[in-house]
């Protein structure tokens, strides 16, 4: 049996006028899962700069980051799959949202600002993310399965 460390990911609480900042989580259409914006961390490289990269190269943002809130596991046991997301709250300092940023790797197409309200009428993960973005406080979300 293969052994593999976990992935390791920074994800960023974006909040503006009480709403949430999701990304797709799939390129195109092949899913409707949204997600906050980040990704992989890179080897040598610190968690707040993986995450300002990854914000950068998702949405055309330039973030401040903040305190940690959320660690978060998910896994898929048939592929061995296994990631530690870390989810900082984050200021934007320079930027905004517009049709016309691409992201530089082509998986995020859409990007988009929702109130608690509006998460009821999507699918997101983690579960928790609602109770983390309108909350104060340090989480953490043992193994969830992961959605493909």
């Amino acid at each position: 049996m293969t052994t593999r460390s976990p992935r390791l990911a920074t994800r960023a609480i974006i909040m503006a006028d009480d709403r949430l900042l999701m990304v797709n989580a799939y390129a195109g259409t092949q899913s409707d899962l949204w997600c906050a914006p980040g990704g992989g961390v890179d080897i040598g490289t610190s968690l707040p700069d993986n995450l300002i990269r990854e914000v950068h190269e998702e949405t055309g943002l330039h973030v401040a980051v903040g305190p940690l809130c959320l660690v978060n596991e998910f896994h898929d046991p048939p592929r061995g799959f296994h990631q530690v997301d870390l989810y900082f709250r984050c200021d934007i300092i320079a930027g905004q949202i517009t049709p016309e940023w691409r992201d530089p790797e082509g998986i995020v197409t859409r990007r988009q600002f929702f109130s608690r309200a509006e998460m009821a009428g999507i699918r997101f993960k983690p579960d928790s993310l609602p109770a983390v973005a309108w909350g104060e406080g340090v989480f953490y979300d043992p193994l969830e399965l992961i959605v493909c």
